[in-house]
């Protein structure tokens, strides 16, 4: 039971019977953006008409429809410069189920000994604290660097990374869930290499950046190199309901992770990937839908949101905001002895609002300070109403002083 589903669970309980009383700062679910949905309803009705009963009425092969591989391959060649073939790409139901699939294969018990899941640049994603099979899970967090005016980031502790033993796969979302953080070309290039010694797996979660859907700012593209898996996803393009996703990797790997995925949900759902297909082969329009639309409003609410925390958080109280210009949450770091993440949880509960735990996003580290450093932030998320955001931080900043009465 991982931090990400006691929330969602949580959230299905209270909400169940008054859905519109409650506002959800929680949510991981992407804004419903016009023009987004416009161009994704567009390309399943094309879908619709041109084949539904060869698409949803009847199975197909486990590595993905013929049409979506040739279109990934053309999609990333062109734009990436890559060199991969259809050998190289699978589909699977999501990106985190692909994470899931090479985190089951890649660790555990092996021919060289147990080897674990190494999350190397703590705080991220909640829901890797399940990706694995074993309970082999080790979390290295990340160095705090305060760089003032309510302002601070994390940087790859590159030491402890680089005395990691025992590893098959290393893991990290770049930009990172929850912070929006993009890793340097040398912190990724760290990770790539100390994995590579080790003859581990590193996965690249790239649900948030690069080349879809470009949500928070990416300073390292995806990396093409032996050893690593990237993961792209179309949840937060604007399809999270479809369950569709991509990993692009080492040959050997993807097809090692297609036999799994055959051997237990048979394959994604074909209908999205015939318009997702579609989409890919559509010119640059999903690539100035990225630029246009849904970088500019998140860059606007990430703004919106700086400005409601300095307006509505108390004017004496430590707090310090995760730095980026745009991205799907707001990290804040409450570097107060007072607080405490479950129970500023449990006060915004009884605000009838939702906001998540820091403390969930440090699975697998055992270090003292790192557990107290995220039992000191919460994630909020900034894809809900405008109305909704601003009431939600107000309703934040009055909890902060009950707590710090």
């Amino acid at each position: 039971m991982s931090g990400l589903r006691v929330i969602m669970d949580d959230i299905a309980a209270v909400t169940s019977h008054s859905p519109h009383n409650w506002l959800n700062l929680g949510i991981g679910n992407p804004a419903p953006l016009p023009e987004l949905t416009a161009f994704w309803q567009r390309h399943v009705r094309q879908a619709l008409d041109a084949d539904f009963e060869g698409l949803s009425c009847s199975y197909g092969p486990s590595r993905g429809l013929p049409v979506l591989l040739d279109a990934v391959v053309e999609y990333f060649n062109q734009r990436l410069g890559w060199d991969i073939d259809a050998s190289n790409v699978m589909v699977g139901p999501g990106s985190q189920m692909l994470c899931f699939i090479a985190g089951a294969l890649y660790t555990g018990q092996s021919t060289a000994g147990e080897r674990s899941l190494v999350l190397p640049a703590l705080p991220d994603y909640t829901g890797y604290e399940a990706s694995s099979l074993h309970k082999n899970l080790v979390g290295i967090p990340s160095d705090v660097v305060h760089s003032g005016d309510h302002r601070f980031r994390y940087v790859l502790d590159t030491a402890a990374v680089e005395q990691t033993q025992g590893a098959g796969v290393f893991l990290a979302s770049n930009p990172s869930n929850p912070t929006g953080r993009s890793l340097t070309q040398a912190e990724l290039d760290t990770i790539i290499k100390v994995a590579g010694a080790q003859d581990a797996l590193t996965i690249v979660d790239n649900a948030y950046g690069e080349p879809f859907p470009g949500i928070a700012v990416t300073h390292t593209p995806p990396p093409r190199e032996n050893g690593v898996l990237n993961c792209f996803s179309f949840s937060k393009a604007g399809l999270p309901g479809e369950r569709l996703g991509i990993a692009i990797g080492p040959a050997e790997v993807v097809k090692d992770m297609v036999a799994f995925l055959g051997n237990t949900a048979l394959h994604a759902p074909r209908l999205a990937q015939y318009a997702v297909a579609q989409a890919l082969k559509s010119g640059d329009e999903l690539g100035e839908i990225v630029s246009g639309t849904i970088q500019p409003f998140y860059t606007a609410r990430w703004e919106l949101a700086s400005e409601l925390f300095r307006e509505e958080l108390p004017a004496d109280l430590r707090w310090y905001l995760h730095e980026g210009t745009r991205g799907m949450f707001s990290w804040l770091h409450i570097d107060e002895p007072w607080f405490d993440d479950l129970r500023l949880y449990d006060l915004m509960k009884d605000r009838h609002t939702f906001v998540v735990p820091g403390s969930y996003f440090f699975a697998g580290t055992t270090s003292p300070e790192a557990v107290e450093h995220g039992r000191r932030c919460v994630r909020i998320s900034l894809s809900a109403r405008e109305a909704d955001l601003r009431q939600g931080i107000a309703r934040l900043g009055d909890a902060l002083r009950v707590m710090a009465s």
